[in-house]
């Protein structure tokens, strides 16, 4: 499934995510990785030095998508600025006679 403004599909299922339990705001496009995480983490009483290589693949995940959206968010504002630029009003008007 494509997720409109991302370079990363969705791996994981509305179904699949339904059957693990995966709280709705953590449903994006590292919810694939999620799920693992979170079996390793039951299977390991949530010990803090077990499952790192989930949890760092997830982490990793998530920051990229987060450096995505800042990209995304900076080329609009830059394309929100060049717009007003183009667009100013004249501080000084010119006056009917002139």
């Amino acid at each position: 499934m494509e997720v409109p403004g991302s370079s990363k599909k969705m791996i994981a299922t509305q179904e699949e995510m339904v059957e693990n339990k995966v709280p709705i705001p953590y449903r994006d496009q590292c919810a694939h990785l999620l799920i693992p995480l979170n079996k390793c983490r039951q299977a390991e009483f949530y010990l803090p030095w077990k499952c790192e290589n989930e949890r760092h693949s997830y982490e990793k995940c998530e920051y990229e998508l987060v450096m995505e959206r800042m990209l995304l968010m900076q080329k609009m504002r830059q394309e929100q600025k060049n717009n007003q630029q183009t667009q100013s009003i004249p501080l000084i008007p010119k006056t009917a006679n002139a």
